[in-house]
């Protein structure tokens, strides 16, 4: 059975999608077979890869809809496998409303590949709504990026809810990897104390990875559609995310 991460933070800018491209690759790189799956309307995932959403003939939305065939794209160079978004997939939200057995829409699409992948990571949207949930219930594990300010670390007692509700009923299985203090500028005494207090009280409730710095290499490498440690091998965001990969497949 393939491990299942799905990326998930109700927030909006707490660079999910460039943590899903990241860490797909570096888990290619420890020898996994790796699938991506951008579950964002905003298909900012889908973008970062190369693609054009409003070129593709079909996305993650027929396989959640229509019940099709997951349009499966090879990622040239990156080494992993992408399932593609566009703005289709926001009227998912409306027609999955009445839909026969939504909560496990996204778990039993998912099912026709476990045999074919080691890591599914799902880039989930910036809400609490039905898509974020059904990515909470076919994933196994969940981890969460989290901005180093305040606002962000306070916000996230919604969001730890959400998961209890989902592990009360839908997916008793489902697990937290992990918090990923990210966006984090060392020379900001805020961003210092908001790191400390993301250790001090999420800590407790689960691990927390070493942050990942802000940095402009992040944009710059998204816009050549490659992986950081890719486009700038030394930058120093490379290692904590390496460590974040070398983690999921160790402790996973």
């Amino acid at each position: 059975m393939s491990k299942i991460i799905a990326i998930f933070n109700q927030a909006g800018g707490v660079a999910k999608s460039t943590l899903a491209m990241n860490l797909g690759y570096h888990l290619q790189q420890l020898n996994q077979r790796v699938a991506l799956v951008d579950l964002d309307p905003q298909a900012s995932l889908t973008l970062f890869c190369g693609l054009t959403p409003f070129d593709l003939p079909q996305t993650i939305y027929e396989s959640l809809v229509q019940d099709l065939p997951l349009p499966i794209q090879s990622i040239d160079g990156a080494g992993f496998d992408l399932i593609p978004s566009n703005i289709n997939l926001s009227g998912a939200e409306i027609e999955l409303v009445n839909a026969d057995l939504r909560d496990f829409r996204l778990r039993d699409t998912l099912e026709s590949i476990h045999g074919l992948y080691d890591f599914i990571v799902i880039d989930c949207p910036p809400s609490l709504g039905i898509l974020s949930y059904i990515s909470l219930v076919a994933a196994t594990h969940l981890l969460v990026p989290i901005a180093t300010q305040y606002k962000a670390w306070m916000g996230t007692e919604l969001l730890l809810k959400t998961v209890k509700r989902v592990q009360t009923r839908a997916n008793k299985e489902l697990k937290l990897a992990g918090f990923v203090p990210i966006l984090y500028a060392k020379s900001n005494s805020q961003d210092v104390r908001a790191l400390q207090a993301i250790r001090d009280y999420l800590g407790k409730v689960g691990h927390i990875f070493q942050p990942v710095p802000r940095a402009t290499a992040f944009a710059d490498s998204v816009e050549e559609h490659l992986p950081l440690a890719l486009y700038q091998s030394r930058h120093p965001a490379v290692k904590p995310l390496r460590a974040i990969a070398r983690y999921c497949l160790e402790n996973l």
